[in-house]
């Protein structure tokens, strides 16, 4: 399944990231939406969920994130939704780890 959030913050190191397998932060921006996927291995086995999905949360509760291989790279942001069905576009779309 994938869960669709909005970023509600971001530090400004996601912009100042500059190697190669890691540009991709330079593209965050507050306000937009991104769509993230829960796959193994990051779902767990027993509730078939992966960890900070927001299952629990309702559209105004802010949850955190930071970006895989660049901790100063963190925010916030608000779940939209959840898709049972991913249909992430090819921009703006990530995995949960």
């Amino acid at each position: 399944y994938c869960v669709e959030f909005k970023t509600e913050s971001l530090t400004p190191h996601c912009a100042l990231e500059n190697r190669p397998y890691a540009r991709w932060m330079q593209y965050l921006r507050e306000g937009h939406t991104v769509c993230v996927a829960c796959q193994p291995p990051a779902m767990n086995t027993d509730t078939h969920r992966c960890s900070g999905d927001g299952h629990n949360a309702d559209g105004g509760k802010i949850l955190h994130w930071e970006a895989v291989g660049n901790s100063q790279c963190q925010g916030t942001w608000k779940k939209i939704r959840q898709l049972e069905h991913c249909s992430c576009p090819l921009v703006h779309s990530f995995i949960f780890t």
